[in-house]
């Protein structure tokens, strides 16, 4: 599938990813009524469009979403709305797009996260953080520092990545 087929399933996704992009980079949430009957909408599509295949595909790329991004939602490394978004995704594009599309958005968000670091001069904060995160706890003290739900943590809106890697599988896929 290529231009204008993508284009039903395209729409819809970049008023989300826009919408989601916003609302995270201002307030570093993604809100349930964006991302939940975006989610519902992906499968109903798949279903009118391809049949009981499609409604296979939406469930398979929704459940890998949710299975890559909740295993860093649990490690502390991403938070809900991300994993709500990526699945909600998942459910529109099927599993195949969706795991080229997290590969993008991975490069993508390492590149965010290196130049919010150098922006906001914490570099050095970023590799001994990245350790504990990935290898668990270390003894530190500071490794109560590694969850969302501490307001001295720095938080990094992901949407964008997740936007750039979703619209670059569109044109890639």
């Amino acid at each position: 599938m290529h231009s204008i087929a993508w284009w039903p399933t395209m729409a819809p996704t970049l008023i989300v990813l826009a919408v989601a992009t916003y609302t995270d980079l201002r307030w570093r949430r993604i809100p349930n009524w964006l991302v939940l009957p975006f989610l519902l909408a992906g499968i109903v599509v798949s279903a009118v469009v391809h049949g009981w295949h499609g409604v296979g595909q939406s469930f398979a790329g929704l459940g890998l979403g949710l299975l890559i991004y909740g295993i860093l939602f649990w490690m502390g490394g991403m938070g809900a709305g991300d994993v709500k978004l990526c699945a909600a995704i998942g459910a529109w594009i099927g599993p195949q797009q969706l795991f080229f599309a997290m590969i993008v958005t991975g490069l993508v968000g390492g590149l965010i996260v290196l130049g919010y670091a150098l922006w906001g001069g914490f570099v050095s904060e970023l590799l001994p953080g990245m350790g504990t995160l990935i290898f668990g706890s270390s003894g530190e003290a500071g490794r109560s520092e590694m969850v969302l739900s501490n307001p001295r943590k720095r938080k990094i809106p992901y949407a964008p990545a997740i936007a750039v890697g979703t619209l670059m599988s569109f044109f890639s896929h």
